[in-house]
């Protein structure tokens, strides 16, 4: 199902910003709009420079500079990707920094011999340093929708930008942009119901990324009486969840992914329950990559579970552990050394194949469905949930977790609570980590502590059960 609500979703999306925009930039006498074919060929690109430079323009006030902006913005919505990207080009090279500007006034910073010509200097370089393109770009925030165009125009960006520097350079300007516009005091706090506006339920389907919704029921499930689910809503985009968590209201530590979503289970009385378990956390705007606010969103919602909810005592995720079957596949051929006890070297031995100077999961571990061989699952039990607890604990590069998931939550102040052997055994689970999951807990009273201790030493709070793990007998 959620393969098909994107799409829809957009297209709609799509269709009314192109007629919003079309209307405002027809609704002032600002000239003729160009029409620019979809791909943007060097004949149409002068007709472009010229749009972008009448958007600069102050004249006839704002009433006709927010309707050259959306004439602008509607030719960027009428272009295919080649098109796009050839906009976005002439953009970041065109209308960047003036170079000579800069050099001139860098000069002049170092031959100032007073402090009033040093100030002088000093916002001379300010003003030199906001390039025209992003005064460009900050016209569309007076537009209907201009805040969610001009985030979906940086997912555009990220595409393109590996190989080009302009367009990297743009990039930086956009994301500085949005920082300042979607600081985490700007943004409200929701709870998602089942009695939402569909088109809300809808988005929620499209941008869950971590356990697919399967159908309406499957999302009735999630959004039942002992469910939670809240997400982060800017201002200026009001129907579009930046980010939002499901949360399980149950009785004890949740370890199977498969058990909380199971939709023929009974719902649990919230009043009853004394664990809330965070089992997804969706971000849903690829042009909002890099601007953080998920720390954010786990601690309102933490606090107010504790408000509305007071017998609830226990904080956890059941998280994915993404990184985890890659991992394994790159220290196999350090199973010989001391991660492991001989009866763990007995057991995954006969599972590894070695060929082409390489060793690799041999046919057993490939195979999608392993896990439903009650002998084989047991024998590889305590190995693989050794090696998982090795991961996440030591599986570090600059002082952070290898494992982005472990990242996330050890940033925020969590601790590892408890690796969940086979929690989940969708294609997708068995695929990145064979499997299993892991419970990062969240201690109100710990979590500045910890965070702390991981930002500053990269060390990483762990249960006694998850220590114990760690341990290798003698």
């Amino acid at each position: 199902m959620s393969s098909t609500v994107p799409t829809g979703i957009l297209h709609r999306t799509f269709v009314n910003l192109r007629n919003a925009w079309r209307a405002i930039s027809q609704s002032a006498r600002t000239g003729e709009v160009p029409t620019l074919r979809a791909d943007l060929p060097d004949g149409d690109a002068d007709a472009l420079r010229i749009q972008m430079r009448d958007c600069l323009e102050s004249r006839g006030g704002e009433v006709s500079s927010r309707a050259r902006a959306a004439g602008l913005g509607h030719s960027y919505l009428n272009l295919n990707d080649r098109g796009r990207k050839r906009f976005l080009q002439i953009l970041a090279e065109d209308f960047r920094v003036d170079w000579q500007h800069l050099y001139a006034a860098s000069r002049d910073i170092h031959e100032t011999e007073s402090l009033e010509r040093a100030l002088e200097t000093e916002e001379r370089l300010r003003e030199i340093l906001t390039s025209r393109r992003l005064k460009v770009l900050t016209r569309f925030n007076s537009l209907p929708e201009g805040v969610k165009f001009l985030v979906d125009m940086r997912a555009d960006v990220i595409r393109w930008s590996a190989d080009d520097l302009h367009l990297q350079s743009l990039e930086k300007d956009l994301r500085g942009l949005l920082v300042s516009w979607f600081d985490v005091g700007f943004l409200e706090l929701k709870r998602i119901t089942w009695d939402s506006p569909a088109a809300l339920l809808e988005k929620l389907i499209a941008y869950e990324a971590v356990h697919e919704i399967r159908s309406w029921e499957d999302l009735k499930n999630r959004l039942g009486a002992d469910r939670r689910c809240y997400a982060f809503f800017h201002p200026r985009m009001p129907e579009e969840p930046l980010i939002f968590v499901q949360v399980a209201l149950v009785s004890g530590i949740s370890s199977s992914i498969q058990e909380l979503l199971d939709e023929t289970i009974a719902p649990v009385d919230p009043m009853t329950a004394n664990t809330a378990v965070f089992y997804s956390i969706s971000n849903t705007q690829t042009g909002l990559q890099g601007v953080s606010f998920g720390s954010f969103l786990i601690k309102r919602v933490v606090d107010r579970l504790a408000q509305e909810l007071p017998g609830i005592s226990t904080f956890v995720t059941l998280s994915p552990i993404p990184g985890f079957r890659g991992y394994l596949e790159s220290k196999l051929s350090e199973l010989e050394g001391g991660l492991l006890t001989g009866p763990d070297k007995d057991v995954l031995g006969p599972l590894i194949e070695a060929g082409g100077g390489r060793r690799a999961l041999g046919e057993t571990l490939s195979a999608p469905n392993w896990c439903q061989d009650g002998d084989v699952a047991q024998k590889l039990k305590k190995p693989l949930t050794r090696i998982c607890a090795h991961y996440l604990v030591h599986g570090m590069t600059g002082g952070r977790a290898l494992d982005s998931v472990a990242n996330f939550h050890l940033s925020n102040g969590a601790s590892i609570e408890q690796i969940d052997w086979l929690g989940d055994v969708s294609p997708k689970g068995m695929q990145q980590s064979l499997g299993l999951m892991v419970n990062y807990r969240y201690h109100l009273a710990n979590i500045e502590a910890n965070h702390e201790a991981y930002r500053t030493s990269g060390e990483v709070h762990v249960s006694a059960r998850v220590k114990r793990l760690l341990a290798l007998p003698k």
